[in-house]
């Protein structure tokens, strides 16, 4: 009778068991390469040491703040979308502004209307029927 899947490889991880593993002679860590001093580093200073998995977390950060603090890196890219500051820019003028509907309901207390259009506004009222919905903004 074949034997079946799970029996092999049952008897396999047995035998694999029983095998004794090659002992490895224990590695001896490598020490952490020699570093400068953080506070002497330049932004042209080669920070490749400063990335290796033996160098500590904190000395790690520290060497990139030193690198990151350089006005080099605080340029934003002009072809990032979001990398702007469009907070400033110049402000409407007041003639533009005077011009908007919103602008006439929310920032000015006077109406500034013609008094032709008062005269015509109760006759629209009147054409308008009653299923007919009117525009709040007008």
């Amino acid at each position: 009778m074949a034997e079946d899947f799970l029996r092999r490889w049952s008897r396999l991880k047995h035998q694999q068991a029983a095998e004794k593993p090659v002992e490895k002679k224990p590695e001896t860590p490598a020490p952490a390469p020699a570093l400068p001093p953080v506070e002497k580093l330049t932004p042209d200073a080669d920070f490749t040491g400063f990335m290796q998995p033996k160098v500590e977390d904190a000395l790690r950060r520290a060497a990139l703040k030193k690198l990151f603090s350089d006005p080099r890196f605080n340029i934003p890219d002009p072809f990032e979308a979001y990398s702007g500051d469009w907070t400033g820019g110049e402000p409407i003028p007041p003639e533009m502004l005077a011009t908007l509907n919103q602008a006439k309901t929310l920032l000015f207390d006077k109406k500034e209307e013609p008094q032709e259009e008062k005269a015509e506004q109760p006759e629209q009222v009147a054409e308008n029927k009653p299923d007919e919905p009117r525009r709040q903004d007008t």
